[in-house]
């Protein structure tokens, strides 16, 4: 009786101890995102300081009126748009990169990479240029964007499917070597629109190739939002069919997984999310490989934590990096494409030289 009572309790105190692993671990994340939002909010060309943020956001009694409704005007119009965009932003992109990684089994995988968010740029960059030859000169609505930026992306990611699939099975060298191809003649085709466009388009180009949070509102933040609930809704029907598709698409067949449904809805979603995070924010490199990268040395490779962790280590990432390119060379604003670059090109080469020692080389 003790030894079946003690094998019976052994699953419990398990499945405790990984309860209390989870709220340590999400927990934290969510401590650190609200600290850095904090720090975010405070920081910058009009800086609010840390004893007068609780004023400005209406949480404590005003002292000087006039620099409370400042700091109100501050807080409430630029910064905590862009804190909420660039947030969303960040978790867009790291949790398409972990979707990407684990359903093609390779952790070079991401959108940006592989041209997804390329094909977005060039959709969203044909819209400003051509769609303007195209109405005689009327510039189109900038709400035409996203629609754009996501039928690129989509597109896009449909295209690659099909040319590194053949037989039902998707080989990982050819996928990354066509995504690489497409977003390269994405580039050149970018490069196209920025020579014959003129000196207003020219801007709006370079915002989408360096990336930028600059423009950040309320009403884009809440056209960003859906996708964010879209992801966090999938989580449960696409997380067990990441884990197993890790074992190959036949084992993860014959374990119930229905593979192709399961492609079929990460696509989407990684076009979805890639083509809103492009259209808001511009190209963003990297993101979606450090993010997973590190959270499966850390976690482990567990979809069902990795997706919501990568989450809210996008958006603190993402945050941390739009906070130092803002500040950085006050009041001038570093793209935040640039510095994502310099920070994670350095890793991506990291992480080529440790699969390369892995493999024997």
């Amino acid at each position: 009786m003790t030894s079946a009572a003690t094998t019976a309790a052994a699953p419990r105190h398990r499945r405790a101890f990984r309860t209390q692993r989870n709220v340590v671990l999400f927990g934290g994340l969510l401590l650190a995102l609200v600290t850095m939002a904090a720090l975010a909010a405070g920081v910058g060309a009009a800086g609010i300081p840390l004893q007068r943020l609780p004023a400005a956001l209406g949480l404590a009694e005003a002292r000087d009126a006039a620099l409370v409704a400042r700091d109100q005007l501050v807080l409430w119009s630029i910064r905590l748009p862009r804190i909420a965009m660039t947030m969303i932003v960040g978790a867009l992109l790291a949790a398409g990169g972990t979707i990407m990684q684990g359903l093609f089994r390779n952790p070079l995988a991401d959108p940006a990479l592989v041209g997804v968010s390329s094909g977005g740029a060039l959709a969203a960059a044909t819209v400003i240029v051509i769609g303007e030859r195209v109405t005689a000169g009327v510039a189109l609505p900038f709400a035409l964007l996203p629609p754009a930026a996501f039928a690129g992306s989509l597109v896009t990611a449909l295209l690659l499917h099909a040319i590194a699939t053949r037989g039902g099975r998707t080989s990982i060298a050819i996928f990354l070597l066509g995504g690489l191809a497409i977003a390269a003649l994405a580039n050149a085709t970018l490069g196209l629109l920025v020579f014959i466009a003129d000196d207003r388009q020219l801007r709006d180009i370079t915002f989408w190739m360096l990336g930028s949070l600059g423009g950040a509102t309320w009403g884009k933040t809440a056209i960003l939002a859906p996708f964010l609930v879209a992801l966090v809704l999938a989580i449960p029907f696409i997380a067990r069919g990441l884990d197993l598709i890790v074992l190959g698409e036949a084992e993860a067949f014959h374990m119930g997984v229905e593979v192709e449904r399961l492609k079929r809805m990460s696509i989407l979603l990684v076009s979805a999310m890639a083509g809103a995070a492009v259209s808001f924010a511009g190209v963003i490199g990297f993101v979606g490989i450090v993010v997973p990268h590190l959270l499966r040395m850390a976690i482990g490779p567990g979809h069902r934590r990795l997706l919501p962790a990568s989450i809210l280590v996008g958006a603190l990432l993402l945050l941390g990096a739009d906070t130092v390119a803002r500040t950085i060379a006050a009041p001038a604003e570093v793209p935040i494409g640039v510095l994502t670059a310099v920070v994670g090109a350095p890793f991506f080469l990291a992480l080529l030289l440790r699969s390369r020692g892995f493999a024997g080389l």
